[in-house]
C-alpha cells in the first residue's frame, strides 16, 4: 500500500469512528509510524508504506478510534519548540499554556517553582529559556518520573520534589507558576473523551467548583516569594474573576487577567510588594 491510500484509509476509519479533525490525526499518525515530520508527509504520498509502518499504523488507528489522544499514542507533544514526552501519567501540553511561558518570559527570575509541574513542560521550557535555579512539585509519582525523564532527555537538572502544593516546598522565589487542575465536578462529564477517559483525573479536577487548589496556592504563595516576586496561573476561560478575586484576598498586589493568543482568559498573575 502507498502512503496516499493508508492516509485515505485512515481518515476514513476515524471520521467513521466520529473523530474530530479525522485527516489531521491521520496524517500525523502516519507520518510517526514512518518516521516523516507530518508536513513532510504530502511529499512522500506514492512511496510505499512498507509492512513494520502499516502494522504500527494500523495499531495507532485502534486507539485513537477508542479516542486515544495522538499525542499518548505518538509518546510526544511539541512544545514551546521543544519535546515532550507524553504518558497517561500527564496531561497533554496544550498550545494555550504557551500563553503563561509568554508572561513569564516578560520579566528577569533567577528562581522559579512550578506546582503540579505533570510532564514538566513548564518548569524545563523556563529552566531553558533563562537557566533560573528551578524546582517542580507534584503529588503523583508517575507524573514526577515523566517530567525526569523529559529534564534527562533536554540536558535539564531541576528539583523534583513529591508534594501537595506548597507542602514540602522550602524558601522563596523569584516567580511561582502552575497549571492546576481547575475544572469543576459538574463540568466533567461534557468533556471530550480524549480528556475525560485518557487524562489524569487528579489533573483534571480539584472537584467542587475547580477552585480548591487556587485558594491552595493563593494561601502558600505570600510565604515562598521573594520581594516583588511573581505568582503565574492558568486559568479556565471563566474563572478570571474569582482568582484574581482570591489573589487580591491574600495581599498579593497587581493583579492582572491575561488572555490567551484566542484572547480567551488564560492568565492569573499578581506579585508580592516589593520592599523600599
Amino acid at each position: 500500500m502507498i502512503v496516499a491510500d493508508a492516509l485515505r484509509a485512515g481518515t476514513a476509519r476515524l471520521t467513521a469512528a466520529g473523530v474530530p479533525d479525522a485527516a489531521r490525526d491521520a496524517r500525523w499518525l502516519l507520518a510517526h509510524m514512518m518516521g516523516f515530520a507530518p508536513d513532510r508527509l504530502v511529499l512522500h504520498l506514492q512511496d510505499e508504506v512498507g509492512a513494520r509502518a502499516a502494522a504500527r499504523f494500523e495499531t495507532a488507528l485502534t486507539a485513537r478510534e477508542a479516542r486515544q489522544p495522538v499525542a499518548q499514542i505518538v509518546g510526544e507533544r511539541l512544545f514551546w519548540g521543544r519535546r515532550f514526552r507524553v504518558t497517561r501519567e500527564v496531561l497533554d501540553p496544550r498550545p494555550e499554556t504557551e500563553s503563561l511561558i509568554a508572561l513569564a518570559l516578560t520579566e528577569r527570575f533567577g528562581s522559579v517553582l512550578d506546582m503540579g509541574t505533570g510532564s514538566g513542560a513548564i518548569a524545563l521550557t523556563l529552566m531553558a529559556e533563562t537557566g533560573a535555579a528551578t524546582t517542580a512539585t507534584d503529588l503523583s509519582p508517575g507524573a514526577l518520573a515523566v517530567a525526569g525523564e523529559n529534564a534527562a532527555r533536554l540536558g535539564l537538572h531541576p528539583t523534583f520534589l513529591l508534594s501537595d502544593w506548597f507542602q514540602r516546598v522550602e524558601g522563596r522565589f523569584d516567580l511561582i507558576v502552575s497549571n492546576p487542575p481547575y475544572i469543576a465536578e459538574a463540568e466533567m462529564t461534557a468533556l471530550a473523551p480524549e480528556v475525560r477517559d485518557w487524562e489524569p483525573r487528579m489533573a483534571l479536577t480539584p472537584g467542587g467548583d475547580g477552585l480548591d487548589a487556587y485558594r491552595a496556592i493563593a494561601a502558600g504563595a505570600g510565604a515562598h516569594l521573594a520581594p516583588g516576586g511573581r505568582l503565574l496561573v492558568e486559568i479556565g476561560a471563566e474563572q478570571g474573576a474569582p482568582v484574581a478575586a482570591l489573589f487580591r484576598a491574600t495581599g498579593l498586589d497587581d493583579v492582572r487577567i491575561h488572555p490567551d493568543m484566542d484572547g480567551r482568559d488564560r492568565v492569573v498573575a499578581g506579585r508580592t510588594p516589593r520592599i523600599g
